[in-house]
């Protein structure tokens, strides 16, 4: 940036001068708080304030941040009170974009978010929005609410960026600091200070996007490519099924090519890949095109709970036991593993399939919160399952406590002719009666 087109921007280009406020301490707020804690003074901000008092005791539900991060960050303060933003210029918003009922985007969060910005911004503001949406949500939706609410105009008074946030729940290796940062800004001196602010904490580096929609296309498109290529692999699961043929040793066997991509079939949830193409296609049918390859992706994807238990079911059958008040037992409610998230969790699909067949269920998972649980899903976990009592077992979430576990240990939970699947392929193939 030249020194002749700083002075054209009524916003300090010195980073020196930055005061963040980080809105929305979810599994992506809070980690970015914490980092931009440490250079600069931050507001971590959320509207839950049992969510504030834990973070200002050094607790994170979320186990994303230990507890001594938490500590000694003299740049770093928690609060829920809405006047406390005023005190930053540069604000970053983390609020999860879900999907409702029928598989539409729900901005709501994010509507909330910028009108609350629009109460608190003053001229010279800068406010990047990190929460995966379609191409020009930033610019079309939420940037109008911030003016109508402030008064204020975009680029004239205050300015904007987008930079998706890539974090990786439950992921000790990959972390914020060292995964590579897309940045943008509303102007190219915006763009500028986006990518500069964010360099001082990502050690991978950044990637300056030409545009914020080209960077919200490029977060929307990330996990649109995995969501295909593992649909891909679980429609190949069960063609081989069908054949008699396991899976995952065709899978190993043409993962001897170098190019062979390493992907495994299961369950698709969480709030990124089950979710994020569906921003894409709602973008895509609104500007006239209706998506066939993602939609498709999609549809096999969100029918893998129902075909994992008619697998199960079809065994049961084959051993003589009764499906109608049948014992179930499944390992795992998360979404993924060895983490405590539930958003969008594909196992409850399990959960419901079984019941609609009139079996009872158990679900055990040591990394859930039992209230959090039973509130989003009506589901409350066992805090250890019964020995000898279930008709089937369903090992569906590979925690760390359940890949240790060897199958004698888990087949003690079962009765004598328990039928076993493991999703998750953590077992040797002998040793269950069926997996993905």
């Amino acid at each position: 940036m030249t020194e002749n087109s700083a002075k054209d921007i009524p916003f300090s280009a010195d980073l020196g001068n930055a005061k963040l406020a980080i809105i929305g301490l979810g599994y992506v707020g809070l980690p970015l708080a914490v980092e931009f804690g440490k250079k600069f003074p931050t507001i971590g901000f959320d509207i839950n304030a049992t969510r504030i008092s834990e973070l200002q005791d050094g607790v994170d539900v979320t186990q994303e941040v230990e507890s001594n991060e938490l500590e000694n960050l003299e740049h770093l303060t928690f609060s829920c009170i809405i006047d406390e933003l005023k005190k930053a210029n540069v604000y970053i918003v983390t609020v999860p974009t879900p999907v409702d009922a029928h598989k539409r985007p729900d901005l709501t969060p994010l509507i909330k978010a910028s009108e609350m910005l629009g109460q608190v911004i003053s001229v010279g503001d800068v406010i990047v929005y990190e929460s995966t949406v379609y191409p020009g949500a930033t610019e079309e939706d939420c940037i109008p609410i911030i003016e109508r609410v402030s008064g204020l105009t975009l680029n004239q008074d205050f300015f904007a960026g987008y930079s998706p946030e890539r974090i990786n729940p439950g992921d000790k290796e990959h972390r914020l600091t060292t995964i590579k940062k897309v940045t943008s800004g509303s102007t190219p001196e915006v763009a500028d200070y986006v990518d500069r602010l964010y360099g001082e904490i990502i050690t991978a580096g950044t990637h300056k996007a030409s545009s914020i929609r080209v960077a919200e296309a490029a977060k929307v498109i990330e996990n649109t490519q995995r969501d295909l290529n593992i649909a891909l692999i679980n429609e190949l699961a069960i063609i081989f099924n069908r054949l008699g043929i396991d899976t995952l040793e065709v899978l190993e066997a043409a993962g001897t090519k170098w190019n062979f991509l390493p992907f495994r079939p299961g369950l698709v949830g969480g709030h990124c890949i089950g979710v994020d193409p569906y921003y894409l296609t709602h973008k895509a049918q609104e500007i006239g095109y209706t998506p066939e390859v993602i939609l498709a992706g999609r549809r096999i994807n969100d029918g893998m709970g129902p075909y994992v238990v008619s697998q199960v079911v079809k065994r049961m059958l084959q051993r003589r036991l009764h499906i109608q008040d049948a014992q179930v037992l499944i390992m795992g409610l998360t979404f993924k593993e060895n983490c405590p998230d539930l958003r969008n969790t594909r196992v409850v699909d399990l959960v419901s399939e079984f019941q609609d067949y009139g079996a009872n269920v158990d679900v055990w998972d040591p990394w859930v919160d039992g209230d959090e649980a039973e509130e989003e899903y009506g589901i409350r976990p066992i805090a250890e399952p019964k020995p000898g009592h279930y008709d089937a077992i369903l090992l569906a979430v590979a925690h760390r406590e359940f890949a240790s576990m060897n199958h004698e240990a888990i087949r003690s939970y079962g009765k004598e002719r328990c039928v076993l699947y493991d999703i998750k392929a953590v077992l040797e193939k002998e040793a269950v009666d069926g997996r993905l």
